[in-house]
């Protein structure tokens, strides 16, 4: 098995807010993530794929096809939104990174042939992310 990685960037803000508690639980719980306006994030995402290299092309897939998929599946969905707002999905689940990285996850998933994604590293800051992993054994 091999593993190739794409990096990307994007902006997105968010606030941590659970529904079903007070005010004063939801800031005691999450601090100042819990503000009105919510907090923003550049975050970096490390989309590692794997299989094996097509005899043919000596590649498992062609990176300026991950580079367009990326754009068009996660790019264009979260770049510059308040998540809380924008995608219908966080209207009804908190945005932490661990949550987003499932999110990624799912769009993600559905969308490569001959590649299968093994891991997503979500990084909101230089020194904080999160990682989900394929727990399977990677067959392409």
């Amino acid at each position: 098995m091999i593993l190739i990685t794409k990096t990307v960037t994007f902006c997105a803000a968010h606030r941590y807010w659970q529904a079903a508690w007070d005010e004063a639980k939801n800031r005691a719980v999450f601090g100042p993530c819990a503000n009105p306006h919510g907090h923003g994030h550049n975050y970096r995402l490390e989309l590692s794929l794997a299989g094996e290299p097509n005899p043919e092309t000596g590649m498992i897939i062609d990176l300026k096809d991950v580079k367009a998929i990326l754009e068009q599946t996660v790019l264009d969905h979260l770049d510059h939104r308040f998540l809380n707002q924008d995608i219908p999905h966080f209207q009804t689940t908190i945005p932490t990174t661990e949550n987003l990285v499932l999110y990624i996850r799912d769009l993600l998933q559905p969308v490569f042939r001959g590649a299968r994604v093994h891991r997503i590293r979500l990084w909101e800051s230089d020194d904080l992310g999160v990682e989900w992993t394929a727990e399977a054994p990677c067959s392409a």
